[in-house]
């Protein structure tokens, strides 16, 4: 960078830093001298807006703003950094000002009204569907009340996000794809994803459950406490990851099996030490009243709401197709270990570890073996589809990957049999996939053919 540019973004950003002393000195004059009422003549809130997010969705923009003016005016940015961060801010920018938008949101209305009967001694409610870590750890900010509640889960999500990106990034490049390829992929993904963003507008879990199964994934075997630990949490979290847990029994790591162990059990006897157990007999009656549900649901893409759905169609009873959802998990379930052994055999998607080659077929089965399965669940076969990029040879399974990538990741959600069920299809046409190109030991053609291109781009 030359050394009028340079001086100019030195200039810049001190007129951010003047900008943003000055407006945090008014509004505490302001404050001072007339209270929030004095705030509120410099404040519109506008229809259809929530004006809490609003605010911080504002300020997180500017403090970006201000950070990359930081970066470039001193020369943190570099041939090196560039890509990862140019994609970091792209993706951080477009969903601040489009999560601006959304002024109401769904799920966290749930986790808060968990966590306000903990704080009351009263039972689980029976829409709370996890271990009780979650509501226990809200408890304590429940005086904030809705909008405050609403207000940090909102940021813990953007704070998820971000962390999503880097964390995804580096997977990717475990996994043997380019640096640059791995960025690109990234923040494509993230761009156009309705998952995703189902997950942002219910303030859903998800992002934190996948960042730790991420980090999990990529601390080891270098460091068995701190990936058995970020694995026991996300369990806590979600319940779900605990067919992951899989992965890593293949690979016969006792320190890594001890941890995990331990860290299930001391996290969850903190929710014991604030609750007592009541709340975890409270989670087994809810999930046991989820697989009660009689009706279907086109957002719940589980095999029980298909099977439900064709009930008054057919004449068939409730307690046939609950045998019927069970029977078609068993045969999920045998699938994917079948699967999964032989990607671990092959060594399919990596040559470094079981984990890494059983995961992915592993993934499947924790979003469909589910009885109840929304579509922003699909943030959890992430990996599944993604690292097939590198596996597929042929036009026909090139096509077939794509049809199953619009469905799970493109098409918005709404009310309409069939298309509502493509997400699940999808997840097990790309464990097909898994089976079919077990044995391409050489990259695809796209992917030698692209990370090609972008290393001439890059240099």
């Amino acid at each position: 960078m030359n050394s009028t540019m340079n001086r100019a973004l030195r200039t810049a950003f001190r007129y951010w830093v003047v900008v943003t002393l000055l407006v945090i000195a008014s509004l505490i004059a302001i404050y001072l001298r007339n209270g929030m009422t004095g705030l509120n003549l410099f404040i519109q809130e506008w229809p259809l807006s929530n004006l809490a997010i609003t605010l911080v969705a504002t300020a997180l923009t500017w403090l970006l703003a201000g950070a990359l003016l930081y970066l470039l005016a001193n020369e943190k940015i570099n041939k090196g950094n560039l890509w990862l961060t140019a994609g970091f801010f792209l993706v951080m920018f477009i969903y601040l000002n489009i999560l601006r938008e959304r002024f109401r949101y769904g799920d966290y209305h749930y986790y808060l009204e968990a966590a306000a009967a903990l704080a009351n001694g009263q039972p689980l409610p029976d829409t709370y569907l996890y271990l009780p870590l979650w509501a226990t750890l809200l408890q304590f900010i429940v005086s904030l009340g809705d909008q405050g509640v609403m207000i940090v889960l909102w940021f813990i999500n953007i704070i998820a996000l971000s962390t999503f990106y880097f964390l995804l990034v580096r997977v990717l490049e475990r996994y043997g794809f380019s640096h640059h390829l791995s960025i690109i992929i990234t923040v494509l993904f993230l761009l156009i994803n309705t998952p995703l963003m189902r997950t942002l507008g219910f303030i859903q879990v998800n992002l934190l459950t996948m960042d730790l199964i991420l980090l999990s994934l990529l601390t080891f075997p270098k460091n068995s406490l701190l990936s058995a630990l970020t694995l026991a949490l996300a369990v806590h979290l979600k319940t779900s990851p605990a067919v992951i847990v899989l992965a890593f029994l293949l690979e016969f790591n006792w320190r890594w099996v001890f941890w995990f162990a331990v860290g299930f059990l001391v996290i969850g006897i903190f929710p014991i030490a604030v609750n007592g157990v009541s709340p975890y007999y409270d989670y087994v009656n809810n999930a046991f009243l989820l697989t009660q549900i009689p009706d279907t649901n086109f957002h719940d893409t589980s095999f029980d709401s298909f099977l439900r759905f064709l009930n008054p169609f057919f004449g068939i009873q409730i307690e046939t197709t609950r045998l019927m959802a069970f029977g078609a998990k068993v045969l999920l379930l045998a699938a994917t270990l079948y699967t999964m052994a032989q990607n671990v055999t092959q060594k399919s998607f990596s040559k470094e570890n079981r984990p890494l080659n059983a995961a992915p077929a592993l993934f499947v089965f924790m979003t469909l073996g589910s009885p109840i399965v929304w579509d922003h669940h699909g943030m959890f076969v992430t990996l599944s589809f993604l690292l097939m990029l590198k596996r597929i040879q042929s036009p026909a399974h090139w096509m077939i990957f794509l049809a199953a990538y619009f469905f799970e990741f493109m098409l918005p959600s709404f009310d309409f049999f069939p298309w509502s069920y493509g997400r699940l299809l999808a997840p097990m046409v790309i464990l097909w996939l898994m089976f079919a190109t077990r044995k391409n030991d050489e990259p695809s053609t796209f992917i030698t053919s692209t990370n090609q291109w972008l290393a001439k781009l890059a240099s």
